[in-house]
């Protein structure tokens, strides 16, 4: 190789060093403003994600909120049903000709207005009679207690031993009944 293919050569190399030493800020640059593009989209997603979970968060927070309004007397109600299950029980157990009896007018009179009254509360606060009679037995609101021999359609309902109540939705106690079986 002569002298100028040297030289040239040379030559060539430095140019070369001095465009990649140009293009090397371009590059790095480059680079540079591609990973600020990836942490600004990791950036977006984490802001989208927790936004999204404070929406959950608020969503859960009415919906419990809500629940807390809507059923906080539950265990008021279970207990107070057994007071209703009571004057039912007394004003059937008060035969016919003690109705009539003018001595007993008051008392009779007296506690069917409290029957009244207080299935006016029971309907005021969303608490509702199970239907139990003649329907199909549901497990979701009656308790089968007994298995009887009927003409009825087996899983139909014959007998109704303690009502049932729902508080709105919800079970606030299943209706204890007795089911039809086919005869035998």
């Amino acid at each position: 190789m002569t002298e100028d293919d040297k030289s040239e050569t040379l030559d060539t190399a430095g140019d070369l060093r001095e465009a990649t030493a140009e293009a090397a800020p371009e590059l790095a640059e480059h680079d540079r403003l591609a990973e600020l593009e990836g942490e600004l989209a990791e950036a977006k997603a984490a802001v989208m994600y927790a936004h999204a979970e404070a929406q959950n968060v608020r969503r859960r927070a009415e919906k419990e909120a809500g629940d807390a309004r809507n059923y906080a007397v539950t265990a008021f109600s279970r207990d107070i049903l057994s007071v209703a299950d009571n004057l039912d029980r007394g004003l059937s157990a008060i035969p016919d000709e003690l109705r009539g009896d003018e001595r007993l007018k008051g008392l009779i009179v007296g506690l069917e207005a409290t029957k009244r009254e207080l299935d006016a509360v029971f309907q005021r606060n969303g608490i509702v009679k199970i239907a139990a009679m003649g329907e199909t037995l549901d497990p979701n609101k009656h308790q089968a207690m007994l298995e009887l021999p009927s003409d009825a359609a087996p899983g139909t309902i014959i007998q109704e031993m303690q009502a049932g109540y729902m508080l709105k939705d919800r079970l606030l106690r299943p209706s204890m009944v007795g089911v039809a079986k086919k005869g035998e």
